[in-house]
Formats: C-alpha cells, sequence, structure tokens
C-alpha cells in the first residue's frame, strides 16, 4: 500500500467513529458545518435515479401516482421494485440511499421523466412535448440532447399538482433502517428554461421560476415534516449564466435560497448540478465554462453542500473545492455513470485523495457523478459497490 498522504486537516477528530451533529442555531444555521448524524467519515451516496428492474414495465404517462395505482398490478410492481432498488443500495454498503426513483417513466433523455414528473403534475402546464425553445441557438450534439429533452407550454395560472414527494418518500423509508435521500427536481430555474409561453398571467422564465420555486419549497417542507433529513435539489440552471449572461447568477442564487433556504436546522440541503447526462452525454455547449467558472458565483447560496461530476473528467476543477466556504461541502462524483466500465476500488480511492487535497474530510460525502438510471443493472450496483470498497480504502489510510 503506498503511504498516506498528507491529508488537509480541521478541527475535528479525523476518526472512523460515528461523530455527533453540531448544534444548529435556527436562526443562523449558516455559521455551522452540517454533518450527517451518526456517519463514518467519507459517507457514501448516489445521485439519485437508478436502473428499473426487467420485470418493471409499468408507466405513469402523466397520471397521479393515486390514480395509476388503483390498478393492483402496477402497485405491486412499483413497491417491489423500489424495495429490490434500495436492497441493491444496502447489499452495495451505500450509507445515505435513494428510493432509485422508480417513479421516472421511461421518457428519453435516458433519465426518464426527469424533466416531465415535475411538469405533468403541475397545474399550468401544456401535456405535448414540444421543441426545446433554445434548439435554434444550439450546436452538434446539443441539437440532439435538446430535442431529447423538449419543450413545454405555459397555458395557464401555475399551481401546484400531485407530485407527492413526501409520499414517495415515506414508502421508501418503510422499506429501510438507513436514511432515504430526496431527490427534488428537476428544478425550478431549469424547468423554467424550456416553456413556451401561451398564455395565463406568467409571461417569462424568471416569473416561472419563481412560481415553481413556491411549490417546490412546499413539497420539500413536507418532505421534512414526513423525517427527512437529507434533501437533495437536482437543477442544473446553475449553468444558465454561461449561455444568459453573468446577471443571470444573481437570479439562480435568488431561486434556489427561495426553494431551499427556509430548510429547517438537521437537515441537509444538497444542490446537484453536473454537466448534463442524455444518456451518458454532456452539455457542451451549457457547460463549456466547467464549474471553474460559475461555483465561485454560488458560494453563497443557502444550502450545506453542492454535488459535483468530477469522475467523468478524472476530477478536473477539484482544486476549486479548497475555495468553498467553510460552513459548505461537497458531494464529489467519484464514479464516473457515462461509462458502462466498472471501476476498481483503488481507482476510487485515487479519485478520492485528489479531492482531499483540497477539502478536509469531515466536509466531503462520496457520490456517483449523476443518476444511474441509463445504465445496465448489473453494472450499476457493481459501481456501487466500487464506490464503497473506495471509500474504506481510503478511511483506512486517513486511520
Amino acid at each position: 500500500m503506498a503511504p498516506s498522504p498528507a491529508w488537509p486537516r480541521s478541527s475535528r477528530s479525523t476518526t472512523n467513529e460515528a461523530r455527533p451533529a453540531p448544534v444548529h442555531d435556527r436562526h443562523n444555521r449558516a455559521d455551522e458545518l452540517w454533518y450527517p448524524r451518526g456517519m463514518l467519515l467519507l459517507p457514501t451516496t448516489m445521485v439519485g435515479s437508478y436502473p428499473r428492474p426487467a420485470w418493471f414495465t409499468h408507466q405513469l404517462a402523466g397520471k397521479d401516482l393515486l390514480e395509476a395505482f388503483k390498478l393492483t398490478s402496477h402497485t405491486e410492481a412499483f413497491h417491489d421494485a423500489t424495495r429490490v432498488v434500495i436492497r441493491d443500495q444496502e447489499e452495495a454498503g451505500l450509507d445515505i440511499l435513494t428510493d432509485g426513483q422508480m417513479w421516472f417513466d421511461d421518457y428519453h433523455m435516458g433519465i426518464g421523466s426527469f424533466l416531465w414528473y415535475w411538469l405533468e403534475r403541475t397545474h399550468g402546464f401544456s401535456s405535448e412535448k414540444l421543441p426545446h425553445p433554445a434548439r435554434g441557438k444550439a450546436r452538434g450534439r446539443d441539437v440532439w440532447a435538446l430535442d431529447e429533452a423538449g419543450g413545454v407550454a405555459v397555458d395557464g395560472e401555475i399551481r401546484r399538482g400531485p407530485v407527492r414527494m413526501a409520499l414517495l418518500y415515506r414508502w421508501a423509508q418503510g422499506h429501510t433502517g438507513k436514511p432515504i435521500k430526496a431527490c427534488i427536481g428537476a428544478g425550478p430555474v431549469q424547468l423554467s428554461t424550456l416553456a413556451h409561453f401561451r398564455a395565463g398571467p406568467i409571461k417569462d422564465r424568471y416569473e416561472l421560476s419563481r412560481a415553481l420555486a413556491d411549490i417546490f419549497r412546499a413539497e420539500i417542507a413536507e418532505v421534512i415534516d414526513a423525517g427527512c433529513t437529507h434533501v437533495q435539489l437536482e437543477d442544473l440552471g446553475a449553468w444558465m449564466p454561461h449561455l444568459s449572461g453573468d446577471a443571470d447568477y444573481d437570479w439562480v442564487c435568488e431561486v434556489v435560497d427561495r426553494t431551499l433556504g427556509e430548510t429547517p436546522p438537521g437537515v441537509e440541503r444538497a444542490w446537484h448540478f453536473c454537466m448534463g447526462n442524455a444518456w451518458g452525454n454532456k452539455l457542451e455547449g451549457m457547460t463549456a465554462g466547467g464549474y471553474r467558472e460559475i461555483l465561485p458565483h454560488y458560494h453563497g447560496v443557502k444550502v450545506d453542500a453542492y454535488v459535483l461530476d468530477f469522475a467523468c473528467r478524472e476530477m478536473a476543477d477539484a482544486d476549486l473545492l479548497r475555495a468553498l466556504p467553510g460552513d459548505k461541502r461537497v458531494h464529489a462524483g467519484v464514479i464516473d455513470v457515462r461509462t458502462l466500465e466498472i471501476e476498481h476500488p483503488e481507482q476510487v480511492a485515487d479519485r478520492v485523495r485528489k479531492v482531499l487535497r483540497h477539502i478536509e474530510p469531515e466536509r466531503v460525502t462520496l457520490t456517483t457523478d449523476c443518476g444511474l438510471k441509463q445504465l445496465p443493472r448489473v453494472v450499476a450496483i457493481e459501481k456501487l459497490r466500487a464506490l464503497v470498497a473506495g471509500a474504506a480504502i481510503v478511511r483506512r489510510e486517513l486511520g
């Protein structure tokens, strides 16, 4: 085994014992570093989605869960599939689990109904898939990626519908004693960029994103009331200012704060913005500036952690973690979901070491770059096992 590197150290102990969570002041939670209660150093998780079991072929197709589940076969298959994918994560050894998002239909983009689950269940949007509003400005394979995503029309007042995030959380948490992370998105900024404004009081993406933020905030509040302590907002709208101009950084920050800022202490607020993942393809035009361009603009956002995409670029830009504010953590992507190649544990460990050159281990959760939905299930579970084994190697080195 190679000698242990000289890891960055903080005032916390770096032993491998479970740590108590810090005491938070409800009115000043930003002054404290959030830490997952009862977790080992370098806890492991995945971003959100997971491959459906081959036998789970039911689709919601825009229906409310409680309408679709009047069909017994759909109800049973959904709950069985959720139970199975949670069990896969438990067997792999993850510390923080997700429900695998079995409520994502098998739509275009590979990641399924990441966009459409929310659009179909929020009043005021049309039901048909339209061309993406920015298609005419796209170049290269980004044209295809935007065709995969599509667009939607705003036809009326934007009002909350039967999204049912709290119900999905309670169902999933009932299958395991480990914590379930609620993955919420695609988020308000990202969804607002898909809109054609045909009718109703809202006339631009700024107004739409604020209306959506209020809906998301209500869903998140109910998830937390149900007992969830890990909330992850999925909003690739973080990249929009690269295309629309620096003035829009303030808009993105405002909307994310409006969505997550009132979350009570004791709950981790994480924000995921990867490089895009349409059947494993990054969105090159939108993300051309990389994290180096956009991340410093978001240091003041009211989140506890950023969920970032590193493995597919062999940890490029990991040095940016050195500049994160002291109250911020990172969920560092150390598993590349855009390839079928299964990482070796030592390969994962080396990626983790590259992260720890720039940030204390107490401020790091290890995760996948993005959701795993488009991968074969046999590959997905082996990648999770490699993640856990790689984390264990580095924990041993830390002592």
